[in-house]
């Protein structure tokens, strides 16, 4: 058996093969004896694709010493033949023979060499399994020699097409790959900051080995870049365990270096251990299991044995056991075919530069005339409900303070009596106001109804804190005058003056404590405290857990402290009647006009808290599955009551009263309209979910075999299900999704939830559409082939007319953090992939612990996805059918590309996440819609 190849090292200087090739060169001819010799005629087309036009045998012309031309032909079979020449005509008719035969040989191998590479593509992914069959078809051809020698000659033929499908420009385009270190690091910035934690790290002028990772910049992926560093002091020849600054700047050179061969060359190394030149399967599993380990896909690495199989068999079909540089940098530079699934909107360039160009060109005061036209179309209906507001706050204080002016006490107690009346009378207006927003069943029909045209229903919770912040402040300016201006002006006041003005308080002029410790006093000062607990408990810090307290006071934080403090109000609202009825200086009973204002709120508030108390009851639930997903995620599948009615993207509030007989948490509903259950999915984010988490947990049961890992109940689990009852649907943004033409719908994490419940939907309606096309069609053949005397009969059975669906084309991105967060919508995802045969819905995932693509980290997990999903149709991260991209989304991206591909449409632009992104998509919402026919609408989900 002869030996292998060697391994060849190739560096960026190395040539790249160019567009042409030779083909017929013949080898020099030993004296008295001659090769025989196939001529392969191939063409190479402009897409870099090979054709093969033809195999015939060669004819070599020799001369004798006489003069004579005689031919000499190939044999078509792979082993070479040797024909010696002689006068003898006898010899020359054998010649004949032979060559006739040769002929029909090389024809009988053309075409089956042809039909088999027809077949063999890279460019379609099935090159490994093509080649496989053009090995066996030239085994098959007659020709001697071990297979072993046959493998080899196939690699050997694979080698010199992957050389010429290497060309510049997938070259260029593959630089973007095999990233060591950030592409926006400014190199002699990066150097710098590795010099500065050399200095750091350094111990007696040498960096150890262990601290490498955190020198370059890698300390998040500590393995990947102790085989980085092993792989480069392989290179020279030494084991290292600590290196010096010059050291580290020639291993910092090569991470650094921009050429894609080197890069690829130092990819090699750290998975060619042995340094053989070559891979074998149980390397790439470990290259594997470190890649996975970096990107923090535990999956991946169970999965890892199988993964490195799937790469063996498409790279060495020949089965040789091992694969070569040449190979790995094929699958490289073809990745981006195997990708075309499911692919991320691309980046337009020119369509962004046509759409902010208009920006550019503008003078500054056309800029801000051009943002504020368009805050202004954007909040208009925000703006004139908030003017309004602070209109009738200004005319209720102006109205008091003149009132008050005209009164004797304004001659002791001055400025400060009419500035505590007039923050007094909008203090009652807001305390009733602020209970409106909150009246969500008459929030809800009131965003059905035309006035929804005009208020903005959507920010209830917003204006809600809004006004909140108004009372905080007429709070202040009505306790502060009062008891720092008018009580101690009230106490120094003569006697003289006291009987001329002050009268109605009484005979006997009273003393600062004796207005503290009235009916006054004292219910105005337990309002101060009783609403300053709330307001901070509400505050963020103490509602999201935020403020760490030590035990026991960690009780006050978190969302039950937030909710018990909350309904201090009632006791507020109680002592605010009173307060109101006590007053010093009005004594008829119409002036007094606290409880007027509070009468309708109050009522209103009072019936909304009595109707889902009846609601909730009527609305008996029955649970038929509980999982825990990974993630800390609760999905809970319960009976639809026959009343509830719903639109996709609304919420209903959940009690569990095993966790808390008063608590009520709002929660996206993410079964559709469609669907005969109803189902939530609650991500454990605080106090009460955590403890809703746990008494479910208890009655679930351990998965049986055959089934997922995860913990499950239904109807038939042994331990009965804690009693849940249910209360809405209130209305959300996202239930306005089928005005608009496109849908661009954006969650993140278990901000997905409410998108889920419209994508099934939509799913639902597209599946319908489809079902009422096949059965006109029916009846129209029906019609066709009956006659016209039963079309009568066919047009009563017919369905109805169909309501066209508006919505043409919706892109939902999912952006989450970790692996296990697919699993909570597995099922939709592939279900929308698998039935949307018309393309209405585009998914796209994208998982940001995983680092960017085109990083050296990622690089083998991209090769990896793209050859498991072109093999099996399944994303590897996902489990789903949906391919799943890595690091952030490009927003800017996103809206060129939906832009440019959908002119003239409107819009709609749904998130439910943090405020950060809420904030850059607004902002891209207005750089679009500065130029160009797209206009697109932003909508945020709140509770």
């Amino acid at each position: 058996m002869r030996g292998l190849p060697k391994h060849e090292r190739r560096w960026a200087s190395d040539t790249v093969p160019g567009k042409a090739m030779s083909a017929g060169s013949s080898p020099a001819t030993e004296s008295g004896s001659a090769e025989e010799f196939v001529e392969v005629t191939l063409d190479l087309q402009d897409d870099d694709t090979i054709v093969l036009r033809s195999v015939e045998p060669a004819t070599v012309i020799n001369v004798d010493q006489e003069g004579s031309a005689t031919p000499a032909s190939a044999s078509g079979s792979r082993s070479p033949t040797s024909i010696r020449r002689s006068s003898s005509s006898r010899l020359r008719q054998f010649s004949q023979e032979l060559k006739a035969e040769a002929v029909a040989k090389a024809k009988q191998f053309s075409q089956e060499l042809k039909a088999e590479l027809k077949r063999f593509s890279w460019s379609h992914g099935h090159g490994s399994r093509a080649m496989s069959s053009a090995v066996a078809s030239v085994h098959s051809a007659g020709g001697p020699g071990s297979g072993f020698d046959t493998a080899l000659a196939a690699r050997a033929l694979r080698r010199q097409r992957a050389q010429l499908d290497r060309t510049r420009s997938g070259a260029q385009k593959a630089l973007r790959g095999l990233r060591f270190i950030s592409a926006k690091t400014n190199s002699v910035d990066a150097w710098n900051e590795v010099q500065s934690n050399f200095d750091k790290l350094a111990k007696d002028g040498f960096l150890n080995r262990s601290d490498f990772a955190q020198c370059i910049g890698m300390k998040d992926s500590k393995e990947f870049a102790l085989e980085l560093f092993d792989a480069l002091s392989r290179r020279r020849r030494l084991k290292m365990d600590k290196i010096t600054r010059d050291e580290l700047y020639e291993f910092w050179s090569q991470i650094a270096d921009q050429s894609f061969d080197s890069r690829l060359q130092i990819f090699f190394d750290m998975v060619d251990k042995n340094e053989d030149g070559r891979i074998a399967e149980e390397e790439v599993k470990e290259i594997i299991m470190l890649s996975a380990s970096a990107n923090k896909l535990s999956r991946l690495k169970e999965q890892a044995e199988e993964y490195a199989a799937l790469i063996m068999e498409e790279l060495d079909p020949e089965r040789l056991g091992y694969i070569e540089l040449w190979q790995l940098e094929t699958l490289l530079l073809q990745k981006d075919t195997y990708l075309n699934y499911s692919q991320a909107l691309s980046y337009t360039s020119q369509a962004l530069s046509q759409n902010l160009a208009g920006l550019r060109k503008r003078s500054s005061i056309q800029r801000m005339s051009t943002k504020l036209l368009y805050y202004l179309q954007e909040n208009w209906r925000r703006i004139w409900v908030i003017c309004l507001w602070v209109l009738i706050m200004a005319g209720l204080f102006m109205w008091k303070f003149f009132e008050y002016r005209q009164t004797k006490a304004f001659h002791v107690m001055g400025y400060c009596l009419l500035t505590a009346k007039g923050a007094a009378e909008t203090l009652k207006f807001n305390m009733a106001l602020i209970l409106l927003p909150v009246c969500r069943n008459t929030i809800t029909w009131l965003r059905s109804t035309k006035l929804g045209l005009f208020v903005p229903f959507d920010d209830n919770i917003n204006f809600h804190k809004t006004i909140a912040g108004a009372i905080v402040v007429g709070v202040i300016l009505h306790a502060g005058n009062h008891l720092a201006c008018d009580f101690p002006r009230l106490e120094k006041a003569t006697q003289i003056n006291y009987n001329d003005y002050l009268i109605e308080f009484g005979s006997d002029k009273p003393t600062y404590a004796d207005l503290v410790r009235g009916k006054e006093g004292v219910t105005g000062i337990l309002m101060v405290l009783l609403m300053l607990i709330a307001f901070t408990l509400a505050t963020r810090w103490f509602r999201r857990s935020l403020v760490k307290l030590p035990k026991p006071f960690d009780r006050i934080t978190g969302f039950n402290a937030f909710w018990y403090s909350h309904h201090l109000f009632v006791i507020v609202y109680i002592l605010l009647i009173i307060h109101g009825t006590y007053l010093y200086l009005v004594h008829k009973w119409y002036l007094k006009t606290t409880w007027m204002y509070l009468a309708v709120p109050v009522c209103l508030y009072a019936g909304e808290r009595t109707l889902r108390l009846f609601r909730s009851g009527f609305y008996a639930v029955r649970l038929l599955k509980v999982a825990i997903y990974p993630g800390n995620v609760l999905t809970l599948q319960m009976s639809k009551p026959p009343q509830f009615r719903y639109k996709s993207g609304q919420y209903m509030f959940v009690q569990c009263p095993a966790v808390s007989p008063f608590e009520w948490h709002p929660f996206s509903i993410t079964s559709a309209p469609g669907d005969d259950f109803l189902s939530i999915h609650i991500r454990q984010l605080g106090d009460w979910t955590q403890e809703l988490k746990r008494v479910f947990s208890e009655a679930c049961e351990a998965p049986i075999a055959g089934k997922s890992g995860l913990l499950r109940a239904d109807e038939s689990t042994k331990k009965s299900l804690p009693k849940l009852l249910i209360d809405g649907p209130y209305g959300a943004p996202a239930q306005d999704y089928k005005k608009y033409d496109v849908l661009l719908l954006v969650g993140l994490g278990i901000g997905a939830t409410p998108f889920i419940s419209i994508l099934k939907d939509l799913l639902n309606n597209i599946v319908k559409m489809e079902e009422q096309d096949s059965v006109s069609d029916f009846s129209r053949i029906s019609d066709q082939s009956a006659g016209t005397t039963d079309s009568p009969s066919l047009n009563r059975i017919s369905p109805k007319r169909r309501k066209t669906l508006k919505t043409t084309n919706a892109y939902f991105y999912w952006v989450t953090r970790e692996q296990g967060s697919f699993d909570w919508f597995k099922g939709v995802m592939n279900e929308v992939a698998e039935l949307d045969q018309r393309g209405v819905i585009e998914m796209h995932n994208y998982l940001t612990s995983v680092y960017e693509e085109g990083d050296a980290r990622s690089a083998l997990i991209t090769m990896v996805q793209a050859l498991n999903h072109a093999k099996n149709g399944v994303d590897i991260v996902s489990g789903t059918r949906v391919r799943t991209h890595f690091a952030r989304p490009n927003w800017k991206k996103v809206f060129s590309k939906t832009a440019t591909k959908h002119a003239n449409a409107r819009i709609g632009v749904f998130y439910c996440g943090a405020p950060v992104l809420a904030k850059e998509l607004s902002r891209l919402c207005y750089e679009f819609n500065q130029k160009g026919s797209t206009k697109f609408e932003f909508h945020k989900e709140h509770f």
